[in-house]
């Protein structure tokens, strides 16, 4: 696995060109910005409104969708439609879990489970394949993995379960996603691919849930505007900032999203900073910033 896999989201190819370094610094921020707000808005739509998790990932996925293929409509993409069906089947599971997983885990910890799964996920992968990883890579991937080992294990403080199984479930899925989109040619078009292929997916997962399933106005505009603008908007942003950004830099920058979350979380849902969080975080993003910086004194 090379950098760029770890840093590139899914069904993304790095551009030759991008914006100016002050541009990409403003479009980097907002996009972390956006991608931290995915988790407060889920969690808030699920705890504050009467949206139920099943037509909470329909609508994100439809409104994704939506966005996406008019984003690809007017840039001239809009025959040429990427994707593929293994790459929709993960992209679905990966919002359906963390849907389900934000019923019961606040947001901080939801979004330090689910980095941290993104990018074990993507690591291990990588060893799978045979990447030779040094010493102080596999101190960071120990750190990080035994940092999510602490998170979740039984004790006062300690998440909901089911819950962190579903995001750490989530954040295979979106790693296995990433993997999958790693030899596209163009990451609007074959995002807007996946988000319209996965919506039938979502589709058959309310279906069951019709019967004791809800919804209210405001739980919809979260999941359409977690769709539309955090997902979709959130995409388009961070590949257009990447092609400015080495490959170090923009796996490092995401190191911000659960930081900002968990701060997104106490501030706007009044949920708490545990020790074992801040402990759990430092190690699981200390671990994963000694994998990326071994990365980086290997690249030619």
């Amino acid at each position: 696995m090379t950098n760029r896999d770890a840093t590139v989201p899914a069904g993304a190819a790095r551009p030759s060109k991008g914006p100016g370094r002050c541009a990409a610094i403003g479009l980097t921020a907002i996009t972390m910005l956006a991608f931290a707000a995915n988790s407060v808005l889920c969690r808030s739509a699920l705890t504050h409104t009467g949206i139920d998790p099943a037509t909470f990932t329909l609508v994100r996925i439809l409104s994704g969708a939506a966005m996406l293929w008019a984003i690809a409509a007017a840039t001239g993409r809009g025959r040429s439609i990427g994707g593929s069906w293994r790459a929709a089947l993960s992209l679905f599971a990966y919002a359906a879990a963390f849907s389900f997983a934000y019923v019961s885990l606040p947001a901080g910890t939801g979004a330090l489970l689910l980095f941290g799964a993104v990018q074990a996920t993507m690591v291990i992968a990588g060893i799978l394949r045979g990447e030779y990883l040094t010493r102080g890579q596999w101190l960071g991937l120990a750190l990080a993995l035994a940092g999510l080992v602490a998170l979740v294990a039984p004790g006062v403080s300690a998440p909901p379960f089911l819950g962190a199984v579903l995001m750490l479930s989530a954040g295979v899925a979106w790693g296995a996603y990433s993997l999958l989109g790693r030899r596209s040619t163009d990451a609007i078009a074959a995002t807007a691919g996946n988000f319209l292929r996965a919506a039938p997916m979502a589709l058959v997962l309310v279906i069951p849930m019709a019967a004791g399933g809800a919804h209210d106005a405001a739980g919809l505009v979260y999941a359409t505007v977690s769709g539309a603008l955090t997902s979709a908007l959130g995409y388009v942003l961070w590949y257009t900032a990447l092609p400015s950004l080495s490959a170090a830099q923009g796996a490092s920058v995401q190191l911000s999203v659960p930081v900002i979350t968990a701060l997104g979380g106490a501030a706007m849902l009044g949920e708490t900073i545990t020790l074992r969080l801040a402990s759990a975080s430092v190690a699981v993003l200390g671990g994963i910033g000694l994998v990326i910086a071994g990365r980086t004194r290997r690249e030619p």
